[in-house]
């Protein structure tokens, strides 16, 4: 049999969110350009889509602590050419906000038209991102709130390379999910919970809650109710969303008569595991085959398969330790909330 595998697979992800604010979406603001001196600036590094208020709410908040925003840069590249441009000036807090997730990384692009941001872009399009010459010291604390980047050592030090002059600031981030625009604090972190099943296929709550007692068996939460629960109820309150990410993958062969007959589902992940292509991927997302919802089509002498997997994500809010009416101040020097590097 041969097949020639050609573009083939795409992943359309949503990152971290708070999904249930009722914030309206803002259009992206036109190019501004500063001139005042300025301690710290906020970068909101994306824009909203659907009913997801994630950099709405952020701007929001970092505007009531008139903090100077900057909406309308989304890579890297971008960023950098922005601080060079400040000439005399030398930020004493970057923020960065952008979505992230713990299967594709950083939402924030390398370039304009470039990459999502992980360890191996940034070094692929190292020679695109210009040299950043002005606006940061040994001082500076870049403080990035990107869900989960805490956790990214290695891509925390590669982006403290990339914003290293003759001097070098500290890159700042929490393993935590960032929520802006909560119904009890404009921003605070939650741990969060993991779980999924084929997409259209859910085995209900009850089942799922079992599943998420399984894969956390030492975590003491009422799953049922957490997975029943699509929003804020009270403060501190334990919540859940989903969110659904599809793979798919297209291979052509030189005689139809080659395309294997997937006729179900075990069958169509029968032929995904012995394709080391395929069966890698799949292993770096860290999420079961049989999670996926599978199916084949065939247009002429192409063959295509796609899978749809939901993630559940269960939050839970991280409250003073002490006091459990307040939500965890988001101090960045709180070692046990933010990573830096």
């Amino acid at each position: 049999m041969k097949l020639y595998p050609i573009l083939i697979f795409l992943i359309l992800i949503l990152g971290c969110k708070k999904p249930f604010s009722q914030t309206p979406e803002t259009a992206l603001a036109l190019p501004i350009e500063f001139t005042e001196q300025t301690e710290s600036i906020v970068f909101i590094a994306g824009f909203d889509e659907g009913d997801n208020t994630y950099y709405t709410n952020a701007k929001h908040y970092f505007e009531a602590q008139d903090i100077q925003v900057v909406d309308h840069l989304f890579s890297i590249e971008e960023i950098i050419s922005f601080l060079n441009k400040t000439t005399g000036k030398t930020y004493v807090k970057i923020h960065i906000v952008s979505h992230s997730n713990p299967w594709l990384g950083m939402s924030l692009k390398t370039t304009r038209k470039g990459e999502r941001i992980t360890v191996e872009t940034l070094s692929e399009f190292k020679n695109d991102i210009p040299i950043l010459k002005s606006g940061i010291n040994n001082s500076t604390q870049i403080v990035f709130h990107s869900c989960g980047l805490g956790e990214n050592k290695v891509l925390l030090q590669a982006l403290k390379q990339v914003f290293t002059t003759v001097e070098s600031p500290k890159i700042i981030a929490s393993s935590y999910f960032n929520v802006f625009g909560g119904k009890y604090a404009g921003h605070y972190l939650a741990k969060p919970y993991y779980g999924y099943y084929p997409t259209a296929e859910s085995p209900g709550p009850a089942a799922l809650s079992k599943d998420f007692k399984a894969s956390y068996p030492q975590t003491k939460i009422d799953w049922f109710t957490a997975l029943k629960t699509r929003k804020e109820t009270s403060l501190g309150g334990i919540y859940s969303y989903k969110f659904n990410i599809p793979v798919e993958w297209e291979f052509t062969f030189i005689d139809k008569s080659e395309i294997p007959e997937l006729s179900d589902k075990d069958a169509i992940m029968d032929w995904v595991s012995e394709s080391s292509e395929m069966a890698t991927i799949l292993y770096h997302l860290n999420i079961p085959i049989e999670k996926y919802r599978w199916k084949s089509e065939i247009h002429g002498n192409k063959l295509l398969i796609k899978g749809k997997t939901t993630v559940l994500c269960v939050l839970q809010p991280i409250l003073q330790k002490d006091d459990a009416t307040e939500y965890r101040n988001t101090a960045i020097n709180d070692t046990s909330l933010y990573q830096t590097i």
